[in-house]
């Protein structure tokens, strides 16, 4: 005989160490299962966008360190790729070098993050977490070098780079390109055969590429659907067009494919960055620009493909020294909105490993 049940509504977070940061979901369970999930925001919200309003044009670059806060890189780009097109202002090409160089290490410092902590919310504690943080670190000792900082950069600057890379920077660049490789095989032999990561993740929380299209879904997330969109390639910025990579893709949108895409993408943007330090020329590293930046009257759209799908900055110009209106299109934001799809029939155990293969960061989120 079945047993009658009542639906249970359980608060996960707003603290909670699977959340991803201060982040609510109001779950409904039938017993362990899944019916419905109301993801809730705005516990970090730090009103960045309206803060832009009240700073210059150069100011603004420190508040978008603290968007997507393991990306700071590829957040400065995509706010002075809008500022530049607000003003006109043209770039040299050694820095556009840098940015790409500076760009391609901070996903590959992102896709470590987003796997290290999958396994972990997996129940593999500290190994795989360690190995991720111990390449990362190699990273973060790079934007040391390039910048004097390791997490909130400041590294872009509206027409170029905040200053050039030292000489002890491109040994060391060198070294971790070569040896990079060999950890991600050795992270891929933790992972990517294992039993038990397979039989949580294969055909886990699948997305279809018809959802994930209509719900403007980009990044990873869209690529493990099949769906080869990477701006890189479609919309092509700095030099992008001047280098040879491909674009994984996933075959049916899983948890694993997830996975499986980001270890794939660190493979090449180490190709990336190979052929950009060939290629980089010597030169000027900003040009020059006005202190107090006074954009003409009008508008800009600048974005990029962060580790995280397609970060946009929309700039509204009245002529002054700072943005009249500001508004971001984060990627964690957006890729949250088919939570609801892809939890939806899963168990309370599932839960976690499928939000956590979302890779959000909230501060991009409650911006």
């Amino acid at each position: 005989m079945a047993i009658r049940t009542e639906p249970v509504t359980v608060n996960l977070g707003p603290q909670h160490p699977s959340t991803h940061g201060v982040f609510r979901l109001r779950v409904t369970f039938d017993g362990e299962v899944v019916l419905d999930v109301e993801p809730v925001f705005g516990y970090l919200h730090r009103g960045t966008e309206k803060l832009a309003e009240e700073r210059t044009y150069v100011q603004v670059v420190t508040l978008t360190d603290r968007l997507d806060y393991v990306s700071a890189m590829t957040n400065n780009l995509a706010y002075v790729r809008a500022v530049e097109k607000l003003a006109g202002i043209e770039v040299p090409e050694r820095a556009k070098y840098l940015r790409v160089i500076s760009s391609e290490l901070q996903r590959i410092a992102s896709h470590l993050i987003a796997t290290g902590f999958l396994l972990q919310e997996l129940g593999a504690f500290a190994t795989p977490l360690m190995y991720c943080f111990r390449e990362r670190e190699r990273i973060l000792e790079l934007f040391e070098m390039l910048c004097g900082a390791r997490i909130t950069v400041s590294y872009m600057r509206p027409g170029g780079v905040l200053q050039d890379a030292p000489e002890d920077f491109w040994p060391a660049l060198d070294e971790l390109v070569k040896a990079m490789p060999q950890y991600i095989e050795e992270l891929e032999g933790l992972i990517t055969s294992n039993e038990i990561v397979l039989a949580r993740t294969k055909d886990v929380g699948v997305l279809t590429a018809e959802k994930a299209i209509n719900a403007s879904v980009t990044g990873p997330m869209l690529r493990a659907t099949g769906v080869q969109w990477d701006l890189r390639k479609a919309d092509p910025h700095e030099v992008y067009d001047r280098v040879e990579f491909d674009v994984p893709i996933g075959a049916i949108g899983d948890t694993y494919d997830r996975y499986l895409v980001r270890v794939q993408e660190m493979r090449q943007s180490l190709r990336i960055i190979e052929q950009c330090v060939k290629q980089i020329p010597k030169g000027d590293i900003r040009s020059r620009t006005a202190y107090f930046i006074r954009p003409p009257v009008g508008d800009a759209y600048g974005a990029v493909e962060s580790p995280k799908g397609e970060l946009g900055f929309y700039l509204v110009s009245d002529g002054g020294i700072a943005p009249y209106r500001c508004k971001i299109r984060s990627p964690s934001f957006i890729n949250l909105t088919v939570l609801r799809d892809l939890l939806a029939g899963w168990k309370m155990a599932d839960l976690i490993i499928i939000f956590g293969s979302t890779d959000i960061v909230l501060g991009e989120v409650d911006r």
